[in-house]
């Protein structure tokens, strides 16, 4: 299954936030969206991303100071992305070997949605179920 499928399925809404908004607007946006990380764009350019756990890392660290803060100063910079092509598997690998559960999707450049691991393990199930019903199609013609 490739990407673009998962995106087909889910939608490519994706939550954004400036640099320079607090990080309380940041968890009022996760809060409203419903979401565990938000995608940080300047002028509609990816630069960054920032999750929850960002957010929880800081406050342990700085103390509530850090709600006050531009999310440019928690957001990870070096944002690990995706194609609608490739495929869940290779995502898979991807955010297991750099311990992420966001990654963003770009076409051609251009943010076009974001997958989260439970997107992943969505589709796993449902391919997983496909194949069950696929065995059990074949046993009962048997």
């Amino acid at each position: 299954m490739r990407i673009a499928d998962v995106l087909r399925t889910k939608g490519s809404e994706v939550a954004k936030i400036a640099p320079t908004a607090s990080v309380s607007e940041l968890l009022a946006g996760l809060a409203e969206h419903n979401v565990g990380a938000m995608v940080v764009v300047d002028q509609d350019a990816l630069i960054g991303i920032v999750s929850e756990r960002d957010v929880v890392r800081r406050l342990y660290e700085g103390g509530d100071a850090v709600l006050g803060a531009p999310v440019s100063e928690i957001m990870t910079t070096t944002v690990a992305t995706c194609s609608p092509d490739e495929t869940v598997d290779h995502l898979t690998v991807l955010m297991t070997e750099r311990r992420i559960r966001h990654v963003p999707v770009l076409s051609d450049g251009q943010l076009c949605g974001i997958v989260s691991i439970g997107d992943v393990v969505k589709s796993r199930m449902d391919e997983l179920e496909h194949v069950q019903e696929q065995l059990q199609a074949y046993i009962v013609q048997g």
